[in-house]
């Protein structure tokens, strides 16, 4: 029963994640947190973490380590044929529609009317995590202000937008950073 939870939860995350791995979080994390609750949000922001910063897709990633987590080496192979099924067999069938009729404008207009919903799931993972590093799950009141967290995100933002230095660099800085300042 397990292996078809695993595998219709990620199916649907295949197949209504537009817009890529960061569009899929949301969608991940109302399968594997609020629906089944494989996972806390603590362990999901974690996961994503992890999920950024291995190589490959962040969806792909994330099915994998989910199915590892609750069904061992079969379910994290059930979880990522669920979640990879569903591109594959869109991705087909758009290039095909695509070659064929790409100077159509209407089509031009379906692709960029899409844009903006993308950036809105985007948008809206990136919220709730950073809510849950700000507050750490608690109510958004002041006082329980995670301070270093918020300092951390403020500089990770600045330095990757302002000097576009390499995400992973400064991910590992900030754990770096994350680490020395929690042990003080």
């Amino acid at each position: 029963m397990i292996y078809l939870q695993l595998l219709w939860s990620f199916l649907q995350i295949g197949l209504f994640s537009i817009g890529g791995g960061y569009a899929a979080m949301p969608l991940i994390q109302a399968q594997v947190v609020d629906h089944y609750g494989w996972l806390s949000m603590n362990e999901f922001i974690d996961l994503i973490t992890i999920a950024e910063m291995t190589p490959g897709p962040i969806a792909v990633n994330s099915a994998t380590f989910v199915g590892i987590r609750i069904a061992g080496f079969s379910g994290a192979v059930v979880a990522t044929l669920g979640c990879i099924a569903p591109s594959l067999i869109i991705v087909s069938l758009l290039s095909y529609i695509y070659t064929k009729y790409r100077n159509l404008s209407t089509l031009q207009s379906v692709l960029g009317s899409l844009r903006p919903a993308v950036v809105a799931l985007i948008a809206s993972a990136g919220l709730s995590i950073l809510l849950e590093v700000v507050f750490d799950g608690q109510a958004m009141v002041l006082d329980s202000v995670q301070w270093v967290g918020l300092c951390l995100f403020g500089a990770a933002f600045f330095i990757l937008r302002r000097f576009k230095w390499n995400p992973i660099l400064v991910m590992s800085l900030c754990g770096a950073a994350g680490l020395v300042l929690g042990l003080s």
